[in-house]
């Protein structure tokens, strides 16, 4: 008698449900739920409301959690990562083209649960309580504590289904901290390795 491995069991999903591929949300979610992603934290200062009044309000430090973010090339030193199309930070980073990357460590979940929270506060407070300093560069809060942090300047956007491909050239990238492991995302949670 042979030992043949059970075929895998189809999700049964209303056709309403499929796109033209066959491929429902919920069944290509999970799929990608299996892949393991780091986790990063995508920062970039508003400009001014008004540039050219020194009274004006200065703009606003924003931030946003990323799984999809990655190296694309090393000379030039090239990285990319996904945004919602039509979320805050890629409005801002239509307008904006320098922004930063802090590489959260595995003690940052809270920092990362912090940013990709929906209906959440102003970006102010979110940033309120978290070591940071400036970047030289772009001016963006580069985390304190991050295994790595980037400064980017935007290359190319690529619009991409329902997201965003930002492309960004490396203008800056430092190794702060060697303590401690990622932070990762999988099975839709912040996750340790090891």
């Amino acid at each position: 008698m042979l030992n043949t491995p059970a075929a895998p069991v189809p999700i049964t999903v209303p056709s309403a449900a499929l796109h033209a591929e066959g491929v429902s949300n919920d069944e290509f979610r999970a799929a990608m739920s299996r892949l393991a992603a780091g986790v990063v934290l995508v920062t970039a200062v508003e400009p001014p409301l008004d540039p050219d009044d020194p009274g004006a309000p200065v703009g606003e430090d924003v931030g946003m959690t990323a799984t999809a973010f990655l190296s694309v090339s090393l000379d030039p030193p090239l990285v990319m990562v996904s945004l919602r199309e039509g979320s805050r930070m890629d409005e801002l980073l239509e307008e904006q083209p320098l922004w930063a990357v802090s590489v959260l460590s595995e003690s940052q979940r809270h920092i990362a649960g912090r940013f990709s929270m929906k209906g959440r506060v102003s970006d102010r407070l979110l940033f309120a309580d978290i070591p940071y300093r400036r970047g030289e560069y772009t001016g963006a809060p580069l985390v304190g504590g991050a295994l790595a942090t980037l400064e980017c300047r935007t290359e190319q956007r690529v619009r991409a289904g329902d997201h965003t491909l930002v492309i960004g050239r490396v203008m800056t990238a430092a190794v702060p901290s060697a303590e401690g492991g990622p932070l990762a995302y999988f099975r839709g949670r912040y996750r340790q390795l090891g």
